[in-house]
């Protein structure tokens, strides 16, 4: 029985990790910078959610984001669908935290998102995307 309890909380605890293993494993900054970006291009917040820091406050960024990517025409939403990533720069501001500069083949505007290493896990976190002086 108490065995059974146990192998009960460890599944629960697995499922409850905030993060969808459903995705592989981002294996480095840029990886999770890429999975996420093509993700949200693609209109896909729950994959690009699993690239994400989960908190309240990125959650929400990502569906406002999400709200104006949508109020665009369908031809721009399929233009960044089929867009390619282009990587600008990579700034690794500490070990753990690195910017990277980026656009889109579509729109060629220049952007920037963070990512941080939190318990070995590469994520964005897009606080830093809607307000770069943080």
């Amino acid at each position: 029985m108490n065995r059974l309890i146990m192998l009960f909380a460890c599944v629960f605890l697995f499922a409850c990790n905030g993060r969808d293993s459903s995705y592989p494993k981002a294996e480095d900054s840029l990886d999770a910078a890429r999975e996420f970006i093509d993700a949200f291009l693609d209109g896909d917040t729950r994959k690009a959610s699993a690239y994400m820091v989960n908190d309240e406050e990125n959650r929400n960024l990502l569906r406002k984001l999400h709200r104006q990517l949508e109020s665009h025409s369908e031809e721009d939403r399929q233009g960044y669908k089929e867009s390619s990533i282009i990587i600008g720069s990579i700034e690794n501001v500490t070990e753990d935290i690195v910017i990277i500069q980026y656009r889109s083949s579509y729109d060629r505007e220049p952007r920037k998102v963070k990512v941080v290493r939190q318990n070995g896990t590469w994520l964005v976190d897009l606080k830093y995307t809607v307000n770069p002086n943080l």
